[in-house]
């Protein structure tokens, strides 16, 4: 983990499943608000939600070097076989596949950004 995400995660962070087939990972600050905010939601509608993000979700502790391991759930859901990409999203960092991470970047088109950016007035 890049020492920049790592200062911003802290020393305890937690990975889980996300979307696109990548891999979100919070500060744990962050990973207990979303946990309670999913549980003080409706269980009958949140059911599959918590499945989905809870049942493969890791603690993770970096080493001195700032390696970490994900656990096989986290790395078969992803892909990662061996090169990864590590964005920074804004509270939170992504894990991708290398090449899954170019192809998903090159169907983003700049209209599609732009069409956002105009119906949030950013």
């Amino acid at each position: 983990m890049p020492a920049k995400f790592r200062e911003e995660l802290g020393e305890v962070f937690y990975a889980t499943k996300g979307t696109d087939e990548s891999i979100t990972v919070l500060s744990k600050e962050a990973w207990e608000e979303l946990g309670a905010k999913i549980c003080a939601l409706p269980s009958a509608q949140t059911k599959d939600l918590k499945r989905f993000l809870f049942s493969s979700a890791a603690e993770l502790i970096p080493d001195k070097q700032g390696r970490i391991l994900l656990p096989p759930v986290l790395r078969s859901y992803a892909h990662l076989d061996k090169d990864v990409m590590i964005i920074g999203t804004g509270s939170r960092v992504e894990i991708w596949d290398y090449d899954r991470w170019n192809q998903y970047n090159e169907e983003i088109s700049e209209s599609q950004v732009l069409e956002v950016m105009n119906l949030y007035e950013i």
